[in-house]
């Protein structure tokens, strides 16, 4: 069954040659130019390709009311503004991700069947254990993450991230692995897309030193000082142990 894809872009240079490439890599193409259409349209779509600059409202209101309306949608933003604040702004608002304009149609095909295929990994029923670091907790079954029991709202890539440096507490994992891992194996943006990432991640834990950065190397998650190891034995308190303080006062 062929992907189907919403191309939101008014610009009928751009979007017509696009159209007839994604045709020839089988995805079922939808083209709308506006933030409207793309909204009514958006029912029964797997990924969406939006531009920002759109003639009826900004690209990033678009953006937030899909990721409102259509959680499980990818949404990948093409834009011409490459800022590093645009680029916090769309991934809070729920972007799973982005390419800066010009593009080329390979890189663009590429990021989106690596976000497919994220998003067919995470819709396949599986027994996935829940990870706990110290107040973040990881339930990888519904793909939640909380802080103390209040729910963290992170976008699918912060998400990915966050697991896969959760998965193995205190492990570096390199950026070029991350790369692959989280984003594609033929990855051919920019690293900083993960420092963006990363930025936001840290920010919405509220945990500082959660996620450590190893210089030159990549990044890994630190074990809480009260976590428990996996197969440690319950701490039993042997007879006699308690000291003076447990004795009763003469």
């Amino acid at each position: 069954m062929s992907m189907r894809v919403l191309l939101v872009e008014d610009d009928r240079t751009i979007a017509e040659p696009l159209v007839r490439a994604l045709r020839r890599e089988d995805f079922d193409v939808v083209h709308v130019t506006t933030g409207s259409a793309a909204l009514d349209a958006a029912q029964d779509i797997d990924v969406v390709l939006l531009d920002l600059g759109l003639p009826d409202m900004d690209g990033l209101i678009v953006c937030r009311e899909l990721r409102a309306r259509h959680s499980h949608l990818a949404v990948i933003v093409v834009t011409a503004r490459a800022g590093e604040m645009d680029r916090v702004t769309l991934l809070e608002l729920g972007a799973d991700d982005y390419v800066v304009k010009p593009f080329g149609q390979r890189e663009l095909v590429a990021r989106i069947r690596a976000v497919l295929r994220r998003t067919r990994s995470a819709e396949e029923p599986k027994q996935i254990p829940v990870i706990e670091l110290g107040p973040i907790q990881i339930d990888q079954r519904a793909r939640v993450v909380t802080n103390s029991g209040t729910p963290v709202h992170l976008t699918p890539k912060e998400y990915d991230l966050l697991v896969l440096l959760a998965s193995d507490p205190g492990a570096v994992r390199t950026r070029d692995e991350i790369l692959r891992e989280v984003w594609d194996e033929h990855w051919f943006g920019s690293s900083k897309t993960l420092d963006v990432h990363m930025t936001s991640l840290r920010r919405k834990l509220d945990q500082p030193d959660l996620i450590e950065t190893v210089r030159g190397v990549g990044f890994r998650v630190n074990i809480p000082d009260d976590a428990p190891i996996a197969g440690d034995p319950p701490a039993v308190e042997r007879p006699g142990s308690s000291g003076r303080d447990s004795q009763p006062p003469r």
